[in-house]
């Protein structure tokens, strides 16, 4: 098709729109709006159609996302993340980010932030650590709360066993050298 015929038939379609549009009784517009309906009805037409591309098709290129807040003050309470969507506090983004159709690594490379930037603030996620311990969660099967902690003083006992015997390893390196310690 070429590009003559592709706009006489788009002519010809965005004039039989506008008239079925006109017939129909529950739009009525004053006669001055009619031409400009028409104009945007040849453009949408033109647009469909694949011919004579519009203005606006030319000149769109990636928006550029300006940030409500810097990436310091986002982070600057424990309290909060401030979001640079709207500069609203969050304790969590992911939730925000999902209403606006993001992923945190969209979110992170639409604002160049570092892969570390973190989603959930710093206090809530505290609370959070303390709450899954308190309740049990990270235990292996089988272990009961107060097995964890008194497997944790067992460890640092076998460390420092094994510095005294790192100690007695190096005396007795020293003895069997012949050299005085």
């Amino acid at each position: 098709m070429t590009n003559d015929t592709a706009n006489t038939n788009a002519t010809e379609l965005a004039t039989d729109l506008t008239i079925a549009w006109l017939a129909n009784p529950n739009t009525r517009s004053p006669a001055d709006e009619v031409p400009a309906f028409l104009r945007k009805m040849h453009e949408t037409v033109s647009a469909l159609l694949g011919g004579g591309a519009t203005s606006t098709a030319e000149t769109e290129t990636p928006a550029e996302y300006v940030a409500a807040v810097t990436a310091r003050k986002s982070l600057a309470s424990r309290d909060h993340i401030i979001s640079m969507i709207d500069g609203k506090p969050y304790k969590t983004l992911r939730r925000h980010l999902a209403t606006h159709g993001l992923t945190p690594e969209e979110y992170r490379a639409r604002y160049n932030l570092k892969a570390d930037y973190p989603m959930v603030a710093e206090s809530y996620s505290e609370s959070r650590r303390a709450m899954a311990k308190r309740i049990g969660l990270g235990r292996k099967p089988g272990q009961s709360p107060k097995a964890a902690q008194v497997a944790k003083p067992e460890a640092a006992k076998n460390s420092r066993k094994g510095n005294s015997v790192a100690a007695a390893k190096a005396a007795a390196q020293a003895h069997l050298s012949g050299s005085a310690a």
